[in-house]
């Protein structure tokens, strides 16, 4: 989403105007895609109020796909602009997402990037999102950090409304406790907006871009603790009212009405906590904007945390339960089909149902029913009997016949697994999968695995795809008699089948193939049994429906599936 944005450093000295701390000017769109991780300034390019400009530096023409340090795979943009880029990639040796900020070795703030990243990444600090890698290789300048797909930016959360008092104690008490922290070892963020600030699936919030972003953008404060105690003031404040306080909008959040300057958010919103309201001033304090009935201004992060350790705590809202519906009787004779609706309020009595086979003909009922009983009971006891005693019978002339039982009985042949020795992505259309990570489904880990692409029909693949599958070399001809395939996703549902063919070729007509089992699932095992066990050297798992699942972090949310483990039996 693409708007016009301020950052949180950008604040007026009085109601709105041109910040006096941090240098940075108002920004404008840059047309970037939604993404729920994209950089935290995804939406606004740099001015040139006191900030650097690159010249002629351009960034870098990079495209998906491309990798850095033959590790780093590039996938997405999510940010172009002021000669750097940021990518959401992957890393193929750790098999995880994560995000990169690359830009030209000859930039301007290639330099001082480079150091903010490095700086970051001593700290350690969990509550912030943690830089992996900072590398200057082949005229590139890049900085790796986590890529976290489960959580949301603040600027999403406020879009569906202000947070819950619970929810903004705890935002601002993490955030003030992390920025203290990172204040100590003497880094600041001066970028600290809504863009900035997670939280995470179970609950804890997290801070990205520490001291990075603003060295991106070539942004210095002379009173960095003060920009980011300010900033955090302004973050309360807009989880508390829904609004940005200050006269411009900024990160989809309407600004505060012209000309009356900063107002309490108690005074923007009503039923706002109060404690909370006076917290926010006294962070966002200006030049004597806060009225006297508050406490002295906050310009620390350390003086922060202490006012929020003076409040009372606040609690979490009591969980609401919904009573359970009344108990209805649903027999045909306490329905309430053709008669008058009850009035509210009046009790309706319930009448109560006759006994059961009281009358003369329920009791001729009983003994009727009880005698069938008896008779059946009786017919098949002698049935039984009479069956074992003809395999009696078969069972002695058997042990005459083969001379007084001197010979062992034959026992099944075990089953033994099957050892899979190469293996190749089956396309007969010509349009592969991941073919390089076949050798992922019978390393015998469980968290790797060969993975679809996201289809948007399913579960079925016809007749957009007939299928996807991938042919197993056993070494030599081996009698196979089933499969056990462990899968990604479970859900409705999985559809596979086992088939003999001639060679590892990717593109074999199904038809001059063999089939051997056929079974559909909705769990995460696929297991294969053939009626008849077939002798082949090569085996073609191929799928031809596939579950729903939602978003992670390789794919989309639609119908898709990954094979993690395979074994065949014979």
């Amino acid at each position: 989403m693409a708007e016009r944005s301020t950052a949180a450093v950008d604040v007026a000295a009085n109601g709105g105007g041109e910040p006096p701390t941090a240098k940075a000017d108002e920004s404008t769109a840059d047309g970037v895609a939604q993404n729920r991780e994209r950089d935290t300034d995804s939406d606004e390019v740099q001015g040139s109020d006191g900030t650097e400009r690159p010249g002629k530096t351009s960034a870098p023409e990079l495209h998906s796909g491309h990798k850095l340090a033959r590790r780093y795979r590039l996938e997405e943009c999510v940010t172009r602009l002021d000669g750097f880029s940021s990518w959401r990639a992957v890393d193929e040796k750790l098999r995880r997402a994560v995000g990169v900020h690359v830009l030209p070795a000859d930039h301007p703030r290639a330099r001082s990037v480079l150091a903010a990243a490095r700086s970051a990444a001593l700290l350690g600090d969990p509550r912030f999102v943690q830089v992996l890698d900072a590398v200057e290789e082949n005229d590139l300048v890049y900085v790796v950090h986590e890529w976290l797909p489960d959580a949301v930016e603040l600027t999403a959360l406020l879009a569906a409304g202000p947070l819950e008092p619970h929810d903004a104690y705890q935002m601002v008490s993490q955030l003030a406790a992390a920025m203290a922290a990172a204040h100590r070892e003497g880094l600041a963020h001066l970028r600290l907006n809504p863009n900035a600030v997670l939280r995470t699936s179970t609950g804890q919030w997290r801070v990205r871009g520490l001291a990075v972003n603003a060295a991106l953008r070539g942004i210095t404060s002379d009173t960095p603790q003060r920009t980011d105690t300010e900033a955090i003031g302004a973050l309360l404040y807009a989880a508390l009212t829904q609004r940005w306080p200050y006269e411009n909008d900024a990160h989809g959040l309407a600004g505060l009405p012209k000309d009356i300057g900063l107002i309490a958010p108690d005074q923007v919103r009503a039923h706002v906590h109060r404690g909370l309201s006076e917290l926010a001033m006294r962070a966002l304090v200006n030049d004597g904007a806060t009225a006297s009935r508050h406490e002295s201004a906050c310009t620390t992060p350390e003086e922060l945390v202490k006012a929020i350790g003076e409040m009372p705590r606040i609690r979490p809202p009591e969980p609401v339960f919904t009573a359970p519906p009344d108990y209805q009787r649903t027999t045909y004779q306490q329905g309430t089909y053709g008669r008058p609706a009850p009035h509210p309020g009046v009790t309706q009595p319930v009448p109560t149902p006759p006994p059961p086979l009281q009358s003369r003909t329920g009791k001729a009922l009983k003994w009727a029913v009880s005698a069938l009983l008896i008779a059946a009971l009786g017919l098949g006891s002698w049935q039984l009997a009479e069956t074992l005693l003809a395999k009696a019978d078969s069972d002695t002339n058997q042990t005459q016949t083969d001379g007084g039982g001197d010979k062992p009985s034959a026992t099944p042949k075990p089953v033994k697994t099957l050892t899979i020795e190469d293996a190749a992505e089956y396309y007969p259309d010509g349009k592969p999968q991941h073919p390089d990570d076949v050798g992922l489904t019978y390393d015998t880990k469980g968290s790797t695995y060969w993975r679809t692409y996201t289809f948007t029909g399913g579960p079925t693949l016809a007749p957009f795809k007939e299928g996807v599958g991938i042919v197993y070399d056993l070494g030599s001809e081996q009698s196979v008699s089933g499969a056990s395939i462990e899968l990604l996703y479970g859900g409705d549902h999985t559809t596979g089948a086992l088939y003999a063919t001639d060679s590892l070729s990717s593109s074999a007509p199904l038809s001059s193939m063999t089939k051997i089992a056929e079974k559909e699932t909705s769990s995460s095992q696929l297991t294969f049994s053939a009626k008849t066990a077939v002798k082949t050297r090569y085996v073609l798992v191929w799928l031809t429906a596939l579950p729903y699942s939602g978003k992670d972090e390789y794919n989309g949310a639609g119908y898709k599936q990954a094979i993690t483990n395979v074994k065949f039996t014979g």
